[in-house]
């Protein structure tokens, strides 16, 4: 898709709202008009942009006065995993991972209940529904490559994070796992794991979603280098002093 189909797109606002992330501020969004078809051709492009997936939506942050919320991406040929890192790799090797079909099952919603209920009871998905789950994670573009990525220990699902392939990248749209196996660390092997497979299959990127600097709940993004972020107008490596 060129510059001249993309200006063609149109996109509706959401009403202005309390910051989730940002005390005392107020945010918008921008998505992409539901009528849209959204093929992996024209996902890529608003990728490069910044935009991101939510249920069937492509949306990216669109507040007034306020540019803290910043898309990032692991730079999958330069990362190299740390000591600590490892450490989680190597604690879950009796875990079997799976790519597994989206929908929306028993067994599926009663670990995504847990999880916001365990993890999240202060956010705005709590409290969890089935009706919620099913439109967020359930639901993509019928042209989208969306996949359950499914960890389980002897058959017991504890974790499934939930990704999209795209042409060039993948996309980690959001994961949840069993709290009682905190221990696992099962949000960063998730992760980790989609790094090390894109390195395998020479995907260059892995998108993380946004990062803002002032906002604690985000930092764990800056532990995967190199890191770059998404400025509004271009993609730059992310400076080390920003993630500190």
């Amino acid at each position: 898709m060129d510059a001249k189909s993309l200006n063609q797109l149109v996109f509706l606002n959401t009403p202005t709202s309390p910051c989730s992330y940002l005390p005392e501020r107020e945010s918008r969004s921008i998505f992409l008009h539901p009528e849209q078809s959204i093929d992996a051709d024209l996902y890529t492009q608003l990728n490069l942009l910044g935009f991101r997936r939510s249920g069937a939506h492509l949306y990216r942050p669109w507040c007034d006065n306020c540019q803290a919320c910043q898309a990032v991406r692991v730079d999958v040929a330069g990362f190299k995993a740390s000591k600590n890192q490892r450490r989680v790799f190597n604690r879950n090797q009796d875990l079997t991972v799976a790519w597994c079909a989206v929908e929306n099952t028993p067994e599926y919603y009663a670990l995504y209940e847990q999880y916001i209920n365990c993890r999240h009871p202060d956010g705005d998905m709590y409290p969890p529904s089935e009706q919620q789950f099913d439109g967020f994670l359930c639901r993509p573009p019928d042209k989208v490559n969306s996949y359950f990525l499914c960890f389980r220990k002897d058959q017991r699902l504890v974790g499934v994070a939930v990704v999209d392939l795209l042409p060039d990248a993948i996309s980690a749209i959001y994961t949840f796992y069993d709290p009682a196996e905190e221990a696992r660390s099962l949000g960063k092997l998730s992760i980790l794991w989609l790094i090390n497979w894109a390195q395998k299959q020479n995907l260059p990127y892995v998108y993380l979603g946004y990062w803002i600097r002032d906002c604690q709940k985000m930092s764990y993004k800056a532990h995967y280098q190199p890191l770059e972020r998404f400025t509004g107008l271009e993609w730059q490596p992310m400076e080390k002093d920003l993630t500190l």
